[in-house]
């Protein structure tokens, strides 16, 4: 390839390729070995992304200490010890390969791991914890029984309880663990009526919107819909939870499993593609579930013209208000001002490719200041609760802590509340974690 030829593909924006999945050559491990050892070969001749999470450290720790300090002295055994690491936040894709697709080295790194992942998974090499951590719907609904919910919730602040269940299922007894709700946001939202509104579209906005809860926010934060709720209707937004839904199916696929994923989607999807048909848009309030729907679905099911309904429809909230602040349709009548605010944007947010919408509409309340912390929590849904990786991910999370510490903060906030509670993990009760939508609430003297 001519330097010219190199430098038009090197600048041209990273494009996916569908994930063929249920191609059995998919499957073949001795072909993933091959492109393992490729890909590895061609990180270690850059090493951009040994920041971003302990994938990389890992692969240039084993190619250091090899005996031939290059990939092909590394065992291909351990070559999982890499994928174990990557829980796909693509942020190596998006913001720091130089090698990706349209690249004639065509890396896709996140997944490739997905690929590893998927075969490990299919050989029967997941352990039982994770098959149970990713199962949020099973979890949810029998830790939300109202006694039931009392019992977890208490074992999970006993120290007692919490070691055992380190060393019986490998949940690391200082990792946070979410508190489970018996009263769900469904549950809260059925009692109040729906506020009858009158529905004003845009070009890109329909002015009403259906969210789709998940499963996190409907037992783990039901206080977070509420308030995004209040936010919506505040500024006229006919809003309605979609009527009956399961896991978006992101926790699945960071395992591997992605006949879950099927099944979860074949489930969700003709029930958000009839919301679309009646006239809503489409949100939800944790990033990683928004990312599923906008990105995921679509590599994994590139002919299924209702995921490409839905991803259409789907918005992140606040790339949706902003949306409507460009159309005229957003209330600027903020009665509280918020001071200076540390706003640690979450992987999965980032790589949407919106821009930073939470901090857009952050600013147009007065004497607001927005301080962005653009670096990982560690969280990842399950790899910060997990015994063998909790130390890890903290120090992934340490220099998002140490930002607000240094910085003289009002308040701090994540667009995702898993990550929000890793940072307050990591700030040692000094200040808490806040949701965005509350600050917005608050704002508009909505408490």
């Amino acid at each position: 390839m001519s330097s010219s030829e190199y430098r038009e593909g090197s600048l041209e924006a990273p494009t996916r390729h569908p994930i063929d999945w249920k191609d059995p050559e998919f499957y073949n491990e001795e072909k993933l070995n091959t492109e393992l050892e490729r890909v590895f070969d061609i990180c270690h001749g850059c090493r951009r992304c040994v920041s971003l999470c302990n994938a990389f450290p890992t692969l240039f720790d084993l190619v250091d200490e090899s005996e031939t300090m290059e990939v092909d002295g590394v065992d291909k055994k351990d070559y999982g010890k890499v994928v174990d690491h990557c829980y796909l936040c693509d942020l190596c894709y998006l913001t720091k390969c130089p090698y990706v697709p349209p690249h004639e080295w065509n890396v896709d790194f996140p997944h490739l791991m997905l690929q590893a992942k998927a075969i490990n998974h299919k050989k029967g090499d997941s352990k039982l914890r994770d098959r149970i951590l990713t199962s949020t719907d099973a979890v949810g609904s029998l830790a939300g029984i109202p006694v039931v919910a009392e019992i977890v919730n208490a074992a999970n602040k006993n120290k007692v309880a919490r070691n055992i269940l380190d060393k019986t299922l490998g949940v690391h007894p200082d990792a946070i663990v979410p508190e489970y709700h018996s009263k769900t946001l469904r549950q809260r939202v059925k009692k109040h009526s729906p506020k009858q509104i009158a529905v004003e579209s845009t070009e890109t906005t329909q002015g009403k919107v259906a969210i789709f809860a998940t499963c996190y926010c409907n037992r783990n934060t039901p206080d977070v819909g509420e308030d995004l709720i209040r936010l919506l209707q505040h500024n006229n937004i006919q809003t309605e939870l979609v009527a009956q839904e399961k896991c978006c199916g992101m926790p699945k696929m960071e395992l591997g499993d992605l006949e879950a994923v099927e099944k979860l989607k074949e489930y969700n999807i003709p029930r958000l593609a009839e919301m679309v048909d009646q006239g809503f848009d489409l949100i939800a309030p944790i990033p990683s579930c928004v990312l599923m729907y906008k990105q995921e679905l679509p590599l994994l099911f590139p002919e299924d013209e209702q995921v490409k309904k839905v991803q259409n429809a789907f918005f992140d909230p606040f790339e949706y208000l902003m949306l409507r602040h460009k159309a005229g349709k957003l209330s600027t009548d903020f009665s509280n001002k918020l001071g200076k605010i540390a706003y640690h944007v979450p992987c999965h947010q980032r790589v949407q490719k919106i821009g930073m919408k939470t901090k857009e509409l952050l600013e147009l309340v007065p004497e607001t200041t927005i301080e962005v912390i653009e670096r990982c929590s560690g969280h990842d849904g399950t790899y910060a609760v997990k015994s063998e990786y909790h130390d890890i991910s903290m120090k992934i999370c340490r220099p998002v802590v140490n930002k607000i510490k240094q910085a003289e903060i009002d308040h701090y906030i994540s667009d995702c509340p898993m990550a929000g509670d890793q940072i307050e993990l990591g700030m040692e009760g000094s200040k808490k974690a806040e949701s965005p939508f509350s600050l917005i609430c608050h704002a508009y003297g909505l408490d």
